[in-house]
């Protein structure tokens, strides 16, 4: 369903050790917004939802409503740094347009 590449799986790890509390894991959610209509939102639980998909990534659960599942149905998710900044950005197939940042969508 949802794929990391290593930057992106070292940056959730890095994140999570840092918390100091527990994780349950990483929720990934499409919701209204973004300069292309949906955007991403990403949130470290303390425990996950009722409903809730949960995927594992190589020791990483992600966490995923039912309405986010399909419109991230085969997204990759890379962690990037650069001279301007750091973050995540989204490769998805199942966009119709995105926008330069690779933070939000269109279907």
């Amino acid at each position: 369903m949802i794929t990391l590449t290593e930057s992106a799986k070292s940056a959730v790890t890095r994140f999570i050790s840092s918390t100091g509390k527990p994780v349950a894991g990483l929720r990934i959610r499409v919701e209204g917004g973004g300069c292309s209509g949906l955007k991403y939102s990403l949130k470290l639980e303390e425990a996950g939802a009722e409903g809730d998909q949960l995927i594992d990534c190589d020791g990483i659960t992600l966490l995923v409503d039912d309405a986010s599942a399909p419109l991230l149905n085969g997204v990759t998710m890379d962690f990037v740094e650069s001279m301007e900044g750091s973050g995540f950005t989204f490769v998805n197939p199942n966009a119709s347009n995105s926008c330069g940042c690779g933070k939000s969508f269109a279907c």
